[in-house]
């Protein structure tokens, strides 16, 4: 997997491509983490290009979710495919997470 990360008027925009798996997932955790640090306006994972997403995926977006909250900031899902979304779906983290179409729409909402 690699992740782009780009910083849009103090928003960070993260952007995983490949799975996000156990294999994986320690290396989304480090940009997440890291992409936190430069942002001052909140966050935008925009899984465009993400096709499957398993449990430790899912836990590692709930883990950036809580820090973000605790510091204050936003944090926007954008772009899951039909796949990915059903996992948030299935756990009921659809009505937990800010799920929004694009990175535009992510970036006008905040």
């Amino acid at each position: 997997m690699n992740v782009n990360t780009d910083v849009r008027d103090g928003i960070a925009i993260i952007q995983p491509i490949g799975d996000v798996d156990l294999a994986s997932s320690p290396l989304l955790r480090t940009h997440l983490k890291d992409a936190q640090q430069e942002a001052t306006g909140g966050m935008v994972i925009d899984l465009s290009n993400v096709n499957y997403m398993d449990s430790s995926g899912v836990a590692t977006l709930v883990e950036c979710l809580q820090s973000t909250r605790n510091s204050g900031m936003s944090l926007r899902l954008c772009q899951l495919n039909e796949r990915v979304l059903s996992v948030f779906q299935i756990a009921r983290l659809d009505g937990v997470f800010e799920i929004v179409g694009t990175v535009d729409d992510a970036l006008a909402n905040s």
